[in-house]
């Protein structure tokens, strides 16, 4: 009898890519798949065909030095917990057949090779088939990383683009990212973090079997993102001096580090800040197949000594005083992914906490989780990972101090200020979604972290910290700053008692970075007043441009009043952390909704100075899937209240809902511009 000779094999790959949702991948050499769902090949027979009775076959898949064969049977019964390869009996094609192979839904995750055992009467011939990339499928319910509703698995696998939220509670900032997970050779550098990782060079074997869990995945993962134990992706850097390396503001997508990380030979990357670990990390995470988002924590604390209670002190000018160990960032940004944890019980399924920042080693590495968010509103500290230093990050206390001439004149404690806001992007939308309640139980309600100006009712802690029983003081901003515009505020002084008072007032404004202590002042204010009985009085104070033009770009302005009763000596404070927000790059297009794949587009970017002085700049505008390379622009000398406009021709590459981002950093003003636009692009 003839041999069985392959002429040609065949990985179906458009077909595959569309069944198993990788469409985006197709630039890949290998071809990529999800566990839990068969993948089709097909093969080309020369000669004589394909003879069941007399023909049998084998597939070999191989991880690393892990392998397991199987035959290929014809029952096309699929098993969720073991390999499989079948023929389909009812379409079987003698001359060019089909196999089908499947993967259990926890297989473990990684770049696999396959070959083919041809058994005849007369012979046994080995072929190879190739190389695909096998990744987690939060489609398959049997995946421990399922998640329930289309709708999540389209914002938090397949999105390529998000929002980042800084700022403060009051004032979030939204920032376009571009995770750019479908982008030339991002797919290859997270697959390299997991082989580069140490634990995979300790032992290969041990690794690749631990792949199958989320669990590890995402520990190994957040350890990777930072570079204090290993050749990690990102190094961060707080220092104010970026000379080496990229300002952590400056970057605007994941592709360009994971590229740059992959293509130096996983030198780390300078510089990254907690949003761009948070942000690189969400990238990985989407591409490995494991449901993700970036959370921002406002009023995030920082515990060293772990009694649930941070120290701020403040001078009777005002001034906010470096006193403690102890910190609370006016942000943090951390990601949440979805996976089940059966080491834990059902009831610690779904989001858990990752932290990539190096802030604190968890079992002797730098990085944090999984730790479950339901563990976090319980206060299950007994489980795993990290649950006690996440918890004080959005419960502890904040016990504010007045200090003159080395002793304690005041005392109040906020217990209500520690995550004050706790948000996501919103799913298909970009809009902030509130998910406080899901870490802690709001003990105000009536609170608005999303109002500009404070909230005070009776009950808040925030009257208390400015309040005693002969005084009161109120402090709020008349709106939400914008840079280039005067900050207007407003300070209510209250005599609570029906005996006249004499007072001296303090007001100062310093600069402040959102994980620093404030620094300079840049502004401040002092007098004395006479309060009559009962008296209400009303200060409306303003800093204006040229008084705040030193506040770095990302920066804060930390404002705070002290009110004296100069008889009694008593002291009370309110006090308030805002950020100024820049004004927004306008992108408009002819139509949002009518851009159409390989296809000629334009659209034109727009910008009106505000500043009372004139600007100039680099404008840079970018688009997965939409343009290919970053398109930069230097733009001239602009007077105030002059507009710009510039034109941007491009040909989008991908089909969906796409981010097109605009950033315009200023070189004589401290500020970065940024505006972004969600558009469609649909099948021509």
């Amino acid at each position: 009898m003839d041999d069985l000779i392959i002429q040609n094999v065949n990985l179906e790959t458009s077909e595959n890519l569309e069944i198993h949702r990788t469409e985006g991948f197709s630039s890949s050499n290998a071809l990529v798949v999800r566990r839990g769902v068969p993948f089709r090949v097909s093969l080309q027979l020369m000669g004589r065909p394909f003879n069941p009775r007399t023909d049998s076959l084998r597939i070999k898949v191989m991880l690393g030095r892990l392998y397991v064969v199987m035959p290929v049977t014809f029952s096309n019964k699929v098993s969720n917990s073991k390999w499989k390869a079948y023929m389909d009996p009812e379409d079987l094609n003698h001359q060019n057949p089909y196999i089908f192979i499947s993967s259990p839904a926890s297989a473990s995750i990684g770049h696999y090779s396959f070959q083919l055992y041809v058994f005849t009467q007369d012979s046994q011939k080995r072929y190879p088939l190739g190389k695909f990339i096998l990744l987690c499928n939060p489609w398959c319910r049997e995946d421990t990383v399922y998640i329930p509703f289309e709708e999540q698995r389209e914002e938090y696998i397949q999105n390529d683009s998000g929002l980042l939220f800084m700022g403060t509670a009051k004032n979030p900032v939204s920032r376009p990212w571009s995770f750019d997970q479908y982008e030339a050779g991002v797919l290859e550098s997270c697959l390299s973090l997991l082989q580069v990782s140490p634990l995979h060079q300790k032992n290969k074997r041990t690794d690749y079997l631990n792949r199958n869990n989320p669990v590890y995945i995402s520990r190994v993962v957040s350890a990777m993102i930072n570079c204090e134990d290993d050749r990690g992706v990102l190094k961060g850097n707080w220092s104010g001096n970026y000379k080496q390396g990229v300002h952590p503001s400056m970057w605007t997508g994941s592709g360009d580090i994971l590229r740059q990380w992959a293509q130096t030979g996983y030198n780390p990357v300078e510089y990254g800040q907690c949003w761009v670990f948070a942000a690189v990390m969400c990238t990985v995470m989407r591409v490995l197949g494991i449901p993700c988002r970036v959370v921002t924590n406002f009023n995030s604390a920082h515990d060293t000594n772990k009694n649930l209670v941070i120290e701020e002190y403040y001078s009777e000018k005002g001034e906010k005083l470096s006193h403690s160990r102890d910190s609370i960032w006016n942000f943090h940004v951390w990601v949440e992914c979805w996976m089940a944890r059966h080491d834990l019980g059902s009831g610690m399924h779904g989001w858990q906490v990752l932290d990539p920042t190096p802030q604190e080693r968890s079992e002797g590495v730098f990085c944090c989780g999984p730790a479950p968010v339901k563990a976090i509103k319980d206060r299950r500290t007994d489980l795993f990972y990290d649950i006690p230093f996440v918890y004080a990050e959005v419960n502890a206390d904040v016990n504010t101090v007045i200090v003159s001439q080395g002793r304690v004149v005041s005392q109040s404690t906020d217990t209500e200020k520690v995550g004050r806001l706790v948000c996501t992007k919103a799913i298909g939308c970009p809009k902030l979604q509130n998910i406080t309640r899901d870490y802690k139980t709001i003990k105000s309600p009536n609170l608005t972290p999303k109002s500009s100006s404070s909230t005070i009712s009776e009950n808040s802690t925030l009257k208390k910290a400015g309040s005693s029983k002969g005084m009161l003081i109120l402090l709020s901003l008349d709106k939400a700053p914008v840079n280039g515009e005067p900050i207007d505020f407003t300070v209510q002084v209250i005599n609570k008692q029906s005996a006249a008072k004499m007072v001296r007032l303090n007001v100062n404004a310093q600069t402040k970075e959102y994980n620093n202590d404030p620094s300079d002042t840049i502004w401040e204010s002092q007098g004395i007043m006479q309060l009559a009985p009962m008296e209400v009085k009303v200060l409306s104070l303003q800093i204006t441009p040229a008084q705040y033009k030193i506040v770095a770009v990302d920066d804060l302005i930390n404002l705070a009043v002290v009110l004296e009763d100069i008889a009694s000596q008593e002291c009370i404070l309110a006090s308030e952390e805002f950020n100024i927000a820049s004004p927004d790059l306008l992108i408009q297009t002819a139509d949002d909704n009518s851009m159409v794949i390989y296809k000629e587009q334009t659209v034109k970017v727009s910008f009106t100075n505000p500043f009372s002085q004139p600007v100039s700049g680099v404008l840079t505008v970018a688009g997965a899937g939409l343009i290919q390379d970053k398109v930069v622009f230097r733009m001239s000398s602009l007077r105030p209240g002059g507009r710009v406009e510039q034109c941007i021709t491009f040909t989008p590459s991908m089909v969906g809902r796409k981010m097109m981002q605009a950033s315009l950093t200023l070189t004589n003003i401290n500020s970065t511009i940024r505006g972004f636009k969600m558009v469609s692009v649909k099948r021509a």
